[in-house]
């Protein structure tokens, strides 16, 4: 038998220069070989006929060679190779293209079975290229259910079937049993042999199944044990309590009362930072749902402690809005707020970073520039991340380095669905904000098609005679040529519509590669209502709060995700008007629009997400690999939610009862949980 941790390039039939192709798919070794499962399947286990071939699709057919194949050189660099076969009671056409050895592989008066596309007409029917084995072999491409690998430069799928099949047989007895005897038992999961060889050859789909369900299984169990072993590892950490005032002090100076759902999440919060161990906690919640009052309770309460904390956020804008507001909130209370972003003057910063260092800040808001080399903190207790999604693991890391242990604090506006939550911040305990403070509008939304364009222009201009202001959102910055499916640019759209449209309004533009501060300059005029129509990009999806602000127009909206698009909704309906989002449909058709009439019909943001989730999978959520979620070989986030419960469970009991997994029948698992934490250090939370 072979080692797993054998370098492929070592396995028969390898060698360096497919290694190196190999190495594009993730395969270094006989284990990522095994465990490089196949993508789809062909069903080719039924054996049609000449006669019963149908136009168009992909068949077996069972056919003798009638005579000798014959080879012509249509130009160099192309040869044909034609053969004529029958059965009992028809012929066909098969042609090869550059296949001069199919001369002699296809001997006259012997039997094949083919397996193509069947094209021809009626009465005369071809094929070009197919699979052929003679009808006496064992069957490896026809006659079975073919698996469909991923590919790559240099390696086909008969190269990888192959290789599937020599790297099974090499090491299939020696893989290791992941899963411990009484988890297999009580959830009715196959032993691995026989997954592996039935997720690769399965000799049928029910057999299929049964390997799927293992496997999918076994890898989330496997992500659900690290989860639990980092969350373990974060318990044990020695931190600080916090004494926790009475929380009679901030409520006197709040413009309103808290809902049950912020009360509740600030008791967790004061409970976590109570305690000897740090913190670690998300607040998630819909947009507006009053997050910021929980993370303004739990600076406060460092303050009151006599310590620090720092405020990190995405975005300039956001850092702004954040800093005015604690400043306005807990400055009356004596507490000393300061301001740190990358457009900071030379001297202001100078001065800002002495006094965080000297600790005559209490509380410090910033972008990224908070997690600079220069900046010093004299005593950080506290550290909140607002939008998590937006920061690397490693960004939020850095941070509290800059402490000893600091309680760490993290929200998202982002709906996601809870069990995703437990995923994604696997190490975080979850507070979830699920109610909107009174006064909130409901947003009425609406799904329109080009034929309302033009009333929609005019109920713009209504609204700005009544006061209000309005948001156009549009999904390209730049210019293009006649785009084909009608993409509209930020920057000729907002021209067209202040000199053609609405001339006699202010009619402004912001987007993602404008300069920081001409950036903040626009959102200021428009917050102050010197702007009627703001035109943007997505960049005023996170923390863009104009309570004037009544209406917002989604251009294309079938290029944004539910959730995304429910974002930007909530940039709208913040004040005491009543406000609506309006969604031009784009070019996205049917599919598209019945994906965007679920935004139409409720405001719930988890509902939504659930949607989304369904819809788009996990990375619509969150972007590229600062997600936290490892890549799955198997498994989806989207599709086995109620496998990943019974992984969740089925991993608890276990880390409950062997944290470390050293007990000696644990040790497969524990080797899998290691090199998955291993390989996805710095991403997974």
């Amino acid at each position: 038998m072979t080692p797993l941790d054998t370098n492929i390039r070592y396995i028969k039939g390898v060698g360096e220069a497919r290694a190196k192709s190999l190495s594009k798919l993730g395969i270094e070794t006989l284990r990522d070989l095994v465990m490089d499962f196949p993508r789809a399947y062909e069903d080719r286990r039924q054996l049609k006929s000449i006669s019963q071939l149908i136009f168009g699709e992909k068949a077996c057919v069972s056919a003798t060679v009638a005579s000798p194949a014959q080879t012509s050189r249509v130009r160099r660099g192309l040869d044909i190779t034609k053969v004529n076969v029958v059965d009992d009671r028809s012929k066909m056409t098969i042609t090869f293209f550059n296949q001069e050895y199919v001369k002699n592989a296809l001997v006259p008066g012997k039997e094949y079975i083919f397996f193509g596309q069947v094209g021809g007409r009626i009465g005369s029917p071809t094929m070009t290229n197919p699979i052929f084995e003679p009808a006496e072999s064992v069957s490896h491409s026809t006659r079975c259910i073919y698996p469909i690998y991923r590919l790559t430069a240099g390696i086909s799928q008969n190269m990888m079937n192959k290789l599937a099949r020599q790297g099974l047989d090499e090491c299939g007895d020696q893989l290791p049993e992941r899963l411990p005897e009484n988890i297999r038992a009580a959830y009715s999961l196959a032993q691995t042999r026989f997954a592996y060889e039935n997720i690769h050859f399965p000799k049928s789909f029910e057999d299929l199944e049964l390997a799927r369900r293992r496997l999918i299984f076994e890898e989330l169990f496997v992500f659900s044990c690290a989860m639990e072993m980092l969350k373990g590892k974060r318990t044990e950490k020695s931190g600080f309590s916090i004494n926790i005032p009475d929380l009679s002090e901030f409520r006197s100076v709040l413009p309103f009362s808290l809902t049950r759902a912020q009360d509740r999440a600030i008791a967790d919060v004061m409970n976590d930072m109570s305690r000897e161990k740090p913190m670690s906690r998300l607040i998630q919640g819909d947009v507006g749902s009053g997050k910021t009052m929980v993370a303004a309770a739990a600076c406060w309460a460092v303050f009151k402690a006599g310590r620090q904390s720092a405020f990190m956020v995405p975005t300039e804008i956001l850092a702004n809005q954040h800093f005015e507001a604690i400043k306005k909130l807990l400055e009356p209370l004596g507490a000393k707020v300061a301001l740190l972003t990358g457009s900071l003057g030379a001297k202001a910063r100078r001065e800002t970073l002495q006094a965080i260092r000297d600790g005559d800040v209490d509380i410090v808001v910033g972008t990224h520039a908070l997690i600079s080399d220069d900046v010093e903190f004299d005593d950080l207790a506290l550290i909140v991340a607002d939008e998590q999604h937006r920061f690397g693991v490693q960004q939020r890391a850095a941070l509290s380095d800059k402490g000893t242990s600091p309680h760490v604090l993290v929200m998202s506006a982002t709906p996601i669905p809870r069990t995703l939550a437990l995923i994604v911040y696997g190490d975080l305990d979850v507070s979830i904000i699920d109610e909107l403070p009174p006064g909130r509008q409901k947003v009425d939304t609406y799904l329109v098609g080009e034929n309302m364009r033009q009333r929609i222009y005019n109920f713009i201009r209504r609204l700005v005679s009544e006061g209000r202001q309005a948001f156009i959102v549009c999904p390209a910055v730049e210019e293009t040529e006649e785009s084909p499916d009608g993409l509209k640019s930020v920057k000729e759209y907002a021209q067209r519509l202040s000199k053609d449209i609405f001339p006699d309004l202010q009619v402004a533009l912001v987007h993602g590669k404008m300069k920081p501060k001409d950036k903040s300059e626009v959102m200021e005029n428009f917050a102050a209502g010197k702007v009627d129509v703001l035109v943007a990009t997505t960049v005023i999806e996170v923390g863009v709060d104009v309570p004037n602000a009544a209406l917002m127009v989604v251009e294309n909206a079938d290029r944004f995700g539910l959730s995304q698009l429910h974002q930007l909704r909530g940039r709208v309906g913040r004040g005491k008007f009543k406000s609506y989002c309006v969604l031009f449909e784009g070019a996205g058709g049917n599919v598209s629009r019945e994906r965007l009439a679920v935004l139409c019909k409720t405001n719930d943001g988890f509902k939504i997400a659930e949607e989304d989730l369904r819809l788009r999978g996990p990375g619509d959520f969150f972007g590229s690999r600062q997600s936290g979620l490892p890549d799955m070989r198997i498994s989806s986030f989207a599709s086995d939610m109620d496998v990943l419960v019974k992984a969740q469970e089925a991993a608890k009991k276990v880390m409950s009862e062997d944290p470390d997994l050293e007990d000696e029948i644990n040790s497969p698992l524990r080797d899998s949980v290691q090199r998955l934490i291993e390989k996805n250090r710095g991403t997974l939370n």
